[in-house]
């Protein structure tokens, strides 16, 4: 998996490609703990990520927790299959997805 943060004033983008995983949640969960401190907006870009584990869904659950007190959260460029997930999880009522 790969991470890219882009950060403009107090809102950042974070571009995740690849597998979110119990091997790579860690590592996405270390950059999101280490960029929360002034950040009002976090939008997370999902357009090549190919697939999400039960880990995966508990770093973004531990995200919007984190920016429900902050600020906003949003998941942009779901593919159908995460969607699927996302979906059967119940995590759709949960998060915020464009």
């Amino acid at each position: 998996m790969t991470i890219e943060k882009n950060l403009n004033g107090s809102e950042l983008e974070v571009v995740i490609e690849g597998r979110l995983d119990t091997t790579t949640a860690p590592e996405l969960e270390t950059e999101l703990k280490n960029s929360y401190d002034g950040l009002t907006e976090l939008v997370i870009n999902m357009a090549n990520l190919d697939y999400i584990s039960s880990a995966g869904l508990r770093v973004l659950l531990s995200a919007q927790k984190t920016m429900n007190k902050q600020g906003s959260m949003k998941i942009t460029n779901v593919n159908e299959e995460i969607m699927e997930i996302f979906d059967v999880t119940g995590f759709v009522d949960i998060l915020t997805i464009e």
